[in-house]
């Protein structure tokens, strides 16, 4: 074999070499960010995505919320990708649990949908709820509604709806606004339920627009292993209905808190 054939050969072999070193580290870099991305979303925090009405108007469709996994604890439904979903049922309970607080928005998972679900804590282990013409009632106590105003918006259907505003406090729990179309509809008097140990009872903020814990054939009382976390902040949303004279539509939102 020639000289120059022998320089070519030892060329191409060099050049082999490299890519192969490179894209060694290329695969090494991408298992790093992965391994990142997967103790961050199993470990820190979570986004999803909000695809209902039930919590407006503290959450609008479309939003994108950041999940705090951290806040009660870890359970199999912590696990990114579903994952958690293919370990046997024993696997059950929580690392490092402890309970909401009423008024926390929460994210849960619904074993009988197979989907997140994201709603408000109102009953804590122990707590009676009620609701009477729309009235909630915790413990035997009408929950403080404050009316605000009157507004109307065009829902996710095409539907123009008109619903009365509230400051809702619950005891211990920041204020949060509320939606009712009326006090006349199909959840507005459920109850009283006593909530058990190791549960929550949850309800969305539209309170006419939520299939909740009220339901017949809604969650019912939510296991805290059910609890995905704990709700922080809209990260952004890109509003999703247009502006018409007389109906509310919530402009762009980014990193808003709850």
């Amino acid at each position: 074999m020639s000289d120059d054939n022998n320089s070519a050969v030892s060329k191409m072999t060099g050049l082999g070499r490299r890519a192969v070193a490179e894209l060694g580290e290329t695969v090494r870099f991408l298992a790093g960010v992965a391994a990142v991305w997967f103790v961050l979303v199993t470990f820190a925090f979570a986004a999803f995505h909000i695809p209902s009405e039930s919590m407006q108007p503290s959450l609008q469709v479309g939003d994108r919320v950041l999940v705090s996994k951290w806040a009660y604890g870890y359970s199999r439904h912590s696990l990114p990708l579903g994952m958690g979903y293919l370990l046997p049922e024993s696997w059950s309970g929580r690392i490092l649990g402890r309970l909401p607080e009423r008024g926390d928005v929460v994210v849960i998972r619904d074993p009988e949908q197979g989907i997140n679900l994201i709603k408000r804590v109102v009953g804590l282990p122990g707590d009676t709820v009620e609701v009477r013409a729309g009235q909630l009632y915790l413990n035997g106590d009408a929950v403080p509604r404050d009316p605000l105003d009157v507004v109307r918006y065009r829902d996710h259907g095409g539907e123009v709806v008109q619903v009365a505003q509230y400051d809702e406090t619950l005891p211990g729990g920041p204020v949060h606004v509320i939606y009712e179309r009326g006090d006349d509809y199909g959840l507005d008097n459920a109850g009283p339920f006593r909530v058990p140990a190791e549960h929550v009872f949850l309800m969305g903020d539209n309170r006419d627009r939520s299939q909740d814990s009220r339901a017949r054939y809604g969650i019912g009382y939510v296991h805290t292993d059910q609890l995905v976390g704990r709700a922080e902040t809209v990260l952004f949303t890109f509003a999703s209905c247009r502006r018409e004279e007389g109906l509310i539509c919530p402009p762009w939102r980014v990193w808003r808190g709850l």
